[in-house]
């Protein structure tokens, strides 16, 4: 078994037209899913990120304001699974609840360091 990072983005557009009912709808169907993941010992690791943040870039490590909340790029929140390979990986994340609202699951093996 490897480790793998999904990376959440987008979806935002639809679920911010929701009522609060719906969103908390939607929210449960997340806990369903995490839960199912964990039950089967899928789940490692996983959260939301805050809205707001800071990016350092460069040498001269220059702080600006960012990541922007309007950009559909942005990423929303973080899954560790274990998988046996990317595929296997991939079809886990086909359950995720934020295919529901147009979102995206990057998926990219976690790499071992020896130190």
């Amino acid at each position: 078994m490897s480790k793998y990072l999904y990376l959440f983005r987008g979806g935002d557009t639809q679920r911010i037209q929701q009522s609060p009912e719906q969103m908390q709808a939607h929210m449960q169907k997340w806990g369903v899913w995490m839960k199912g993941l964990a039950e089967k010992g899928t789940l490692v690791d996983g959260l939301p990120l805050g809205k707001e943040g800071k990016v350092v870039t460069g040498g001269k490590k220059v702080v600006t304001d960012g990541p922007f909340a309007e950009g559909k790029e942005i990423v929303g929140g973080y899954l560790i699974v274990n998988a046996s390979s990317l595929d296997n990986a991939v079809e886990i994340s086909f359950g995720c609840p934020i295919f529901e609202h147009d979102g995206q699951v990057e998926v990219r093996e976690i790499m071992s360091m020896n130190m």
